[in-house]
């Protein structure tokens, strides 16, 4: 496991620390419905060593503007995965009392089949999205700690002239 000390120095986060915790909050993100992704990603990002803040807004890709596409497009991809004949619309129109009431009450009214499709939908989702968040999160603070590192080297060439 990676040091969660940068070689820049104590107080900075190492880059894997960062993406870590950005992941574990992906993957509570896209797996587990609105209520419960905190509750669980915080508890993980504690276990696995990965960044608290990362964790959290890492659970933020399901959102209250992104579930309107999310939450139909894990049913019908879970249900095409389980052979179901759902179609994109119907997926939609099901979901449309879920995304308005935005509790389980609504969601486990929809049938044990179409709860399981969403999950797997989600389980789906979840093995795509988490690796990818590391991956780029990890690649994103690098880039950024290299420019910030190159534009004060700059700097301080100029201000030693």
């Amino acid at each position: 496991m990676a040091p969660l000390i940068h070689e820049d120095g104590p107080g900075k986060a190492s880059p894997e620390y960062i993406a870590r915790g950005w992941a574990i909050g992906m993957f509570y993100g896209c797996l587990i419905p609105f209520g419960f992704q905190l509750l669980c990603s915080i508890p993980t990002s504690f276990i696995l060593k990965g960044s608290k803040i990362g964790a959290t807004v890492g659970t933020f890709f399901t959102n209250h503007f992104s579930i309107f596409i999310i939450y139909p497009l894990q049913c019908w991809v879970g249900n095409k995965l389980m052979r179901g004949s759902l179609t994109w619309q119907d997926a939609c129109n099901i979901m449309k009392d879920v995304l308005q009431k935005q509790n389980y009450e609504s969601l486990l009214a929809l049938g044990w089949d179409l709860v399981a499709a969403f999950f797997i939908g989600g389980a789906l989702l979840t093995a795509l999205m988490t690796p990818l968040t590391y991956i780029f999160v990890k690649k994103a603070v690098i880039a950024f700690r290299r420019k910030k590192e190159k534009k004060m080297q700059t700097k301080k060439l100029k201000t030693q002239r």
